[in-house]
């Protein structure tokens, strides 16, 4: 298995929500908001690792990093 640090963050503006939405693709309903970029990325550290030790605490299986944006598949 990868490294957690290979999980793909998505990160945007929603303007219905007034602020940034971070989430991780591969870990379902990991998702974080900040009023800024920075902050929405680290509230979304946290929400990882949160959900990765929610996971292993009670023995559920973790996935392994495979989301790629449309944009890295076309590169490679």
């Amino acid at each position: 298995m990868k490294a957690k640090s290979d999980y793909h963050i998505n990160l945007f503006y929603s303007a219905e929500d007034g602020g940034y939405i971070a989430d991780v693709p591969d870990l379902k309903s990991c998702s974080a908001f900040g009023a800024s970029p920075e902050q929405a990325l680290h509230e979304v550290l946290a929400a990882k690792l949160a959900w990765l030790a929610a996971a292993k605490k009670h023995k559920k299986p973790v996935p392994v990093p495979r989301y790629r944006p449309a944009i890295y598949a076309m590169a490679g």
